[in-house]
């Protein structure tokens, strides 16, 4: 992976194959394989969804914490203050 050899990702998987008494592992190689041009992306750029994922988990955190409570708009005020906040504090 950190060689940035996408192609050795089908060795790997022959490799991990032959070892049928790892239950978990053959569960991990069916998962890789199934979507293969997926991991071999991964494996070759330094592009990753992590700024988006981050933005969403606080998002739903927010709106976890005031369930059932408050309307849109205040869900929207509250993001937009600690956006706020977060920049003047980094």
């Amino acid at each position: 992976m950190f060689s940035k050899k996408s192609d050795e990702i089908l060795i790997w998987i022959q490799n991990a194959c032959k070892m049928q008494n790892i239950s978990e592992l053959q569960s991990y190689v069916e998962g890789i394989s199934s979507d293969l041009d997926a991991v071999k992306n991964a494996i070759q750029y330094d592009y990753n969804n992590g700024l988006a994922e981050g933005s969403v988990t606080k998002i739903k955190l927010i709106k976890r914490v005031m369930y059932g409570r408050n309307s849109f708009q205040l869900l929207r005020a509250k993001v937009l203050l600690h956006e706020l906040l977060y920049d003047k504090i980094n």
